[in-house]
């Protein structure tokens, strides 16, 4: 009696690492219009963001040279590139196309910085971000 083995290798699927990067365009930024660096603000208190040289565009929807903004808290060091940005208490999501948010944050040192990512929350190549601003909650 024969057998016959038949071997298939597949790569599986794709990973956070096969998508596709948005390339930014030149001279592009994002920018945090306030609180300002160095502020003492008490909880809640609002953050709006900037930005120049790209389009606010929601999740989903793809355009060149277009994104919406992520609100990184607290992160000392940017994702890694080239893979979707998760959504959790240090990287907040607006999807929507958002330029404002109300935080809540803790007594204390916090850092914010934003990051535009494309339409599957990828950050474009190369990536645009802010100056990360440092403010005390009391």
């Amino acid at each position: 009696m024969k057998f016959l083995v038949l071997l298939l290798f597949t790569a599986g699927p794709a990973s956070a690492a096969d998508l596709p990067v948005s390339p930014s365009a030149p001279g592009a930024r994002v920018f945090i219009v306030s609180p300002a660096d160095g502020a003492v603000v008490h909880s809640p208190f609002k953050v709006a963001f900037g930005i120049a040289g790209m389009t606010l565009k929601p999740a989903g929807e793809a355009g060149e040279f277009s994104g919406h903004h992520h609100l990184l808290i607290d992160k000392p060091e940017l994702p890694p590139a080239g893979q979707p940005l998760p959504n959790n208490d240090q990287i907040r999501h607006f999807g929507g196309g958002q330029t404002e948010t109300e935080l809540d944050l803790p007594a204390g040192t916090h850092t914010l910085q934003l990051l535009l990512g494309d339409f599957e929350h990828v950050p474009h190549d190369p990536p645009v971000q802010s100056e990360k601003i440092t403010i005390t909650v009391e």
